[in-house]
């Protein structure tokens, strides 16, 4: 089991101060009805909800962002958002937390991706999703690239974040993986089932369970089958690492050596696992830019996403709260 002493731990954690971490993927607004239930509509056989308050966050790669800014990092968000209200929404929302907006694309032919979730009692009653699913076109690619050309010489890490919302295509992917490995920066990878085979020579790839079965065509709930899907994928991407993220079951770890390990969940109560998947990728790869281990680095990012998992909506990880819950963990 990989355990830290408080030294090394809060020495990683200083170090991420000294990171700047490019996200590049599918951002969105992220919009909470909070509200209660206590009648049926008459309509309908639906609940009622009587709202309360309304908030707005960040989603999707824009929320990875937030959590490398929430520890400490500086994040480089690129992705693409349209000339409308929630893509101002978007700008507001990254400039409030103190990030940069130089690597947002405005595409006027899209509608910024928004998603908002009625919630009543601490439970999800309904979610409602505007967005366009389709390729964006190579013109904008081309934007995207620039940014990354650009600004590739101070970053020291790239997360290509895909939600399946037309940011992440095929030939954008193999050329940002291209532009990382001439320069020796590292990329992590939080897949989804359209392109998951296009991730080739990545250092970290990082499913979760049920994108892998999707694309294995298998189920993958034993230890053993959790271990042959891994092998199976770092043969095919030739991958460094690979990550699964396994639910309920915590996380397990096939690394560049071809050793296994098997992290069990840190979720102490399980209230919302909205952005959970987003904490741990942010934690993952600012650990690894700092010169964690890739076990490390798992630890530390299966521990930050257990911390997520126990609060209501999408909200980010704080440095002291995960140095706090590593230690208590161990002691």
């Amino acid at each position: 089991m990989t355990t830290f002493s408080t030294s090394r731990l809060k020495k990683l954690v200083q170090t991420f101060k000294k990171k700047r971490i490019a996200v590049v993927g599918d951002v969105m607004v992220d919009k909470y009805v909070w509200g209660s239930v206590l009648r049926i509509s008459p309509e309908a056989p639906v609940p009622v909800v009587e709202v309360e308050k309304e908030t707005e966050r960040l989603g999707g790669a824009a929320n990875v962002a937030n959590n490398i800014k929430s520890l400490g990092g500086e994040p480089l968000l690129v992705g693409v958002i349209g000339r409308d209200a929630n893509g101002g929404t978007l700008t507001r929302l990254l400039k409030e937390q103190g990030c940069s907006t130089a690597g947002i694309v405005r595409d006027a032919s899209r509608p910024t991706t928004n998603k908002t979730r009625v919630i009543a009692h601490s439970q999800h009653v309904v979610r409602i999703d505007h967005e366009q699913r389709r390729d964006i076109s190579s013109s904008v690619q081309e934007q995207i690239l620039s940014v990354l050309r650009r600004n590739i010489s101070s970053i020291d890490g790239i997360i290509l974040e895909d939600y399946n919302k037309g940011v992440i295509v095929k030939t954008l992917i193999h050329r940002i993986v291209e532009l990382a490995r001439e320069h020796g920066t590292i990329v992590t990878v939080d897949p989804k089932f359209q392109n998951f085979f296009e991730y080739k020579n990545v250092s970290v790839f990082k499913p979760n369970r049920k994108e892998v079965e999707e694309a294995l065509g298998t189920k993958v709930n034993s230890e053993k089958e959790v271990r042959e899907a891994m092998m199976a994928i770092k043969k095919q991407l030739n991958a460094d690492n690979v990550l699964i993220t396994r639910g309920e079951h915590g996380m397990s770890l096939l690394d560049r050596e071809g050793a296994v390990e098997h992290f069990p969940t840190r979720a102490r109560h399980v209230a919302d696992v909205s952005g959970a998947g987003d904490t741990v990728i942010a934690t993952l790869t600012l650990a690894l830019a700092s010169g964690a281990s890739i076990q490390e680095s798992t630890a530390m990012s299966n521990f930050a996403g257990g911390i997520v998992c126990g609060e209501v909506g999408i909200v980010p990880i704080m440095p002291q709260a995960l140095i706090e819950t590593i230690l208590s963990h161990q002691s």
